[in-house]
């Protein structure tokens, strides 16, 4: 009889692998992630659409004819009913390159905007989290590692941020701003620039981020392996580097879609309340505002964007949830027994 020989143990994958593994499996996450990239790939296009449609989506154009099937008709058409008093917006044309979805009060093509629009939505929703990933990294690292007098001033402060409420914070900033711009030391930001929406919105969401991160940070602080790091004298800094920042990075990935639907959706409030996004440039939230006069007449202007936003916040926000479950398979059991 012949000994079995020792038995190998199956190559174990790492915690990155595993989670990668699970996303991939998770179907409904990658379609929604995918219909995002598409609304991403579509606005970084809006060059080339406005290009090939010839039009000019920042310059108003109330005398523009156009050819539809050898018939020439006016962008802006003269009312047939009633007083005939203005001029009405071509309706959506359903043809590519030629007015799809129609034109604005000012005789500028809404698909073309809503192009452009969606760029600087998403631009500022997306370096608006990165500014408030950063910095709410930064206080919940240094306020839940040292404690003390730095734990009390850098809560103090973000308590005075959260006592406002978001939306107030955030219009209460913007209607100062929006005015004269901001100027800290050497860097000033121009009242119509993007980095102000940008600011202000990364600025009002930092306590949401910071407070969970601070919490995590301290029982950290107090596990074996960073108990053991201290009592070997391993520099502070190498320690928040190299030993709680990876424990707390599955955190802040999950944070990244969800602070991105969310920031999306106050820069498109605060540009319909025309103190986010200002003219010439565009964004959901101004097309929304242009075309609130038309919801009767070319409810296009107004929808088009809307449903985009709806798409894009939904997508992020159906990602964001695979994407926990697949760093943090134990939070989608508590969610269910809770």
């Amino acid at each position: 009889m012949t000994a079995a020989g020792p038995t190998v143990p199956a190559t174990s994958r790492g915690p990155w692998a595993t989670a990668l593994n699970r996303l991939a499996h998770d179907r409904t996450a990658l379609v929604a992630l995918a219909v995002f990239v598409l609304v991403v790939i579509a606005c970084l296009l809006a060059p080339v659409y406005a290009w090939w449609a010839g039009v000019e989506p920042f310059k108003s154009t109330l005398d523009a004819v156009l050819t539809i099937d050898g018939v020439q008709q006016p962008v802006m058409e003269l009312p047939t009913t009633g007083l005939a008093l203005g001029y009405t917006p071509i309706g959506p044309t359903w043809r590519p390159g030629n007015y799809f979805l129609g034109a604005d009060n000012q005789g500028r093509d809404v698909m073309a905007r809503l192009l452009y629009g969606g760029l600087n939505s998403i631009i500022i929703a997306g370096t608006a989290t990165g500014f408030t990933l950063i910095f709410a990294t930064l206080f919940g690292l240094l306020a839940g590692f040292f404690g003390g007098v730095i734990d009390m001033i850098l809560s103090r402060i973000l308590d005075v941020l959260w006592a406002f409420p978001v939306y107030l914070l955030a219009i209460s900033l913007s209607i100062v701003l929006i005015t004269q711009g901001l100027s800290i030391g050497p860097f000033v930001i121009d009242s119509g620039s993007l980095w102000l929406p940008i600011f202000i919105i990364g600025v009002i969401y930092i306590p949401y981020i910071a407070r969970p991160v601070r919490g995590q940070v301290m029982a950290l602080r107090n596990s074996d392996f960073v108990m053991a790091a201290i009592g070997l004298g391993a520099p502070s800094h190498r320690i928040l580097w190299k030993d709680i920042l990876p424990n707390i990075s599955t955190t802040l990935i999950v944070f990244v879609p969800i602070m991105m639907a969310l920031n999306m959706l106050t820069e498109s409030a605060l540009s319909f309340l025309s103190i986010g996004v200002q003219p010439p440039d565009a964004s959901w939230g101004t097309i929304i505002q242009d075309g609130q006069g038309l919801l009767y007449t070319r409810p296009a202007v107004a929808l088009a964007p809307g449903f985009m936003i709806v798409i894009s916040v939904l997508s992020l926000n159906v990602f964001g949830d695979g994407l926990r479950d697949a760093l943090d398979p134990k939070s989608k059991i508590k969610l269910g027994r809770a």
